[in-house]
C-alpha cells in the first residue's frame, strides 16, 4: 500500500475518530462530574460547576460524622464477595450438570428453570419477607444472600461456556480415574477462568449496587449497605449535594477497580473464549 493510499484511508477515518471522541467524552462526563462535585459545596453543585473544588475533606467529614460510611462499606464488601463466591460455586456446578450429563428431561428442566428470569424481583419481594421474617432471617447476611446465590442467568452462562469445554479432557480422566469431584475442581474451574471472571464481575456489581431486597430485610441500621447509605442521604428537606456525591464516589469505587482489574477476562468470558 502506497502512502497516498494510507493517507486518504486516514483522511476518510477522521469522522470516525471524531465521533468516537465524542461518544467517549460523553460517556466519560458523568464520571468526571461526580468526581468534580465530591469535591464543591452544595451551592457550587446547585450552580453547575464542573471544575473541581477545595472542598473534598469538609464533604467527607460532614459524610463520616452523620452517616455510617465504614460500616455500610463492611457491610457491602462482606455481602458482595460472599454472594460472588457461593454464586459461582453454584450456578457453575449447574451449568457444569446441564451441560455434560445427558437425561432426557434436562432440557425441559432448564426450560422450566429459564421461565423464571420473565418472574419480576418485586413480584415475589412479598412472599419471600414472610417466609424469611417467620424463619428470623432478617438483618443476616444469609438473609440477604438467599435470594440471589442462585440466578437463571448466571447457570444459563456457564452452561453455554461449557459448550466449549472439550469433552475428550471428560473422557480421558475418568479413564485415567479422576472422580467428577475432581473433574470439576482440577480442570473445568482452571479452563474456564475468564468465564469465572466474567461471572464474578456481573455477580459482585449486582450484589453490591442492590438496594431493594436489603431495603426490606435489612431492618436495622447496623445491617445498612452502601446503597441505603445514600439513599439516607436524598432524605430530608435540604440535600447536601457535595456530600452526597462524595457518598456516591465511595460507592462507585469498588465496583469501577473490580471492573478495570478483570476487564480482559470479562470480555473472553463474554464472548465464550476457553484457556
Amino acid at each position: 500500500m502506497t502512502k497516498k493510499n494510507k493517507s486518504a484511508i486516514q483522511r476518510r477515518l477522521i469522522p470516525t475518530y471524531i465521533f468516537l471522541i465524542i461518544v467517549s467524552f460523553i460517556s466519560v462526563f458523568p464520571l468526571y462530574w461526580m468526581i468534580s462535585a465530591a469535591t464543591n459545596t452544595s451551592t457550587d453543585v446547585s450552580r453547575g460547576r464542573i471544575l473541581p473544588g477545595s472542598h473534598f475533606m469538609e464533604n467527607f467529614h460532614n459524610l463520616t460524622s452523620q452517616q455510617p460510611l465504614w460500616r455500610a462499606l463492611g457491610n457491602s464488601f462482606f455481602y458482595a464477595i460472599l454472594t460472588t463466591v457461593i454464586c459461582l460455586l453454584i450456578c457453575s456446578i449447574a451449568g457444569y450438570g446441564f451441560e455434560v450429563y445427558h437425561d432426557k428431561g434436562k432440557d425441559r428442566l432448564f426450560s422450566i428453570l429459564l421461565l423464571a428470569m420473565m418472574v419480576p424481583q418485586v413480584a415475589t419481594m412479598v412472599p419471600l419477607f414472610k417466609m424469611f421474617s417467620k424463619a428470623g432471617l432478617l438483618n443476616t447476611a444469609v438473609g440477604f444472600i438467599l435470594p440471589i446465590i442462585s440466578t437463571p442467568f448466571m447457570i444459563m452462562m456457564f452452561r453455554q461456556n461449557a459448550r466449549s469445554f472439550p469433552v475428550d479432557i471428560i473422557e480421558a480422566a475418568r479413564i485415567d480415574g479422576l472422580s467428577e469431584v475432581r473433574i470439576f475442581f482440577q480442570m473445568f474451574i482452571p479452563t474456564m477462568k475468564s468465564t469465572y471472571a466474567a461471572a464474578a464481575v456481573i455477580t459482585f456489581m449486582n450484589a453490591w449496587n442492590s438496594y431493594l431486597w436489603p431495603k426490606v430485610i435489612m431492618t436495622d441500621n447496623k445491617a445498612m449497605t452502601m446503597p441505603m447509605l445514600i439513599a439516607n442521604l436524598i432524605t430530608g428537606y435540604v440535600t447536601d449535594y457535595g456530600m452526597l456525591m462524595c457518598g456516591v464516589l465511595f460507592c462507585s469505587i469498588p465496583t469501577m477497580v473490580v471492573f478495570f482489574v478483570l476487564q480482559k477476562q470479562f470480555a473472553e468470558g463474554i464472548t465464550g473464549a476457553v484457556k
